[in-house]
């Protein structure tokens, strides 16, 4: 068998302190597991099964990028997130197992074309043009578990240009990462290179032209990313 063209090259994320590289297969985000964000996105926080849409593996851009800005949008957003990392592969997990499937931890920023997004949620759409579009993820290095631990609590917080925009803690999850998985692997087997973005908490809000956002969480450090020039 012979392709018709060359396989584009897998993305891969950085492991940290290491020349070792984290493979990205797919990635899963998490809607509204925060009832603040939930709130000032005008749904019921309800504790109701949590629902998930996806990003491309190549939305993927390292932390500490100049991200240009994207098209078709006058609202880019940042939503500072947990990133889970698959290590293991497996169909209906049950959450009591469900860390033993993490490879490690990462910190990201979902950015998101607000305006694409909330055309599509009010006409009943799909978000893909809200969410999965070009360097959409921004995932800092992964952190293995064995070094960091099994991370459920501790603070998330985002600034923009210096000025604190988002801060929570990891604890306020409405679903924590454990029933996440195993929620998640009900629908679709996990498979090794899979990443988890694991919700926003609240204080959502747009990025301009020259903005550096940085993203930090308790035990995983920042990371920063510029907002450049729409591409030519």
């Amino acid at each position: 068998m012979n392709l018709v063209f060359a396989a584009p090259a897998t993305p891969t994320i950085a492991v940290v302190d290491s020349n070792d590289r984290f493979p990205v297969r797919r990635i899963f985000c998490v809607g509204r597991n925060y009832a603040a964000h939930a709130r000032e996105m005008g749904q019921d926080p309800e504790r109701e099964a949590p629902f998930f849409f996806s990003k491309p593996a190549d939305a993927v851009v390292q932390g500490d990028h100049r991200v240009p800005y994207p098209p078709l949008t006058q609202n880019l957003h940042y939503e500072a997130e947990l990133v889970v990392a698959i290590g293991l592969g497996g169909r209906e997990i049950p959450s009591v197992d469900a860390l033993s499937y993490v490879w490690g931890y990462a910190i990201g920023n979902d950015l998101t074309r607000r305006d694409l997004q909330l055309a599509a949620r009010e006409k009943g759409r799909p978000w893909d043009f809200g969410k999965a579009f070009d360097n959409s993820a921004v995932i800092g290095p992964v952190h293995p578990f064995e070094r960091v631990g099994h991370i459920s609590r501790g603070v998330i917080e985002l600034t923009v240009n210096g000025k604190q925009k988002q801060k929570a803690d990891l604890s306020d999850m409405i679903w924590p990462v454990p029933d996440i998985i195993s929620i998640l692997s009900r629908s679709i087997a996990l498979q090794p290179g899979d990443m988890i973005m694991t919700g926003t908490p609240e204080g959502v809000g747009p990025l301009e032209i020259g903005d550096v956002c940085m993203v930090a969480i308790d035990g995983l450090g920042s990371i920063s990313t510029e907002i450049g020039p729409k591409a030519a």
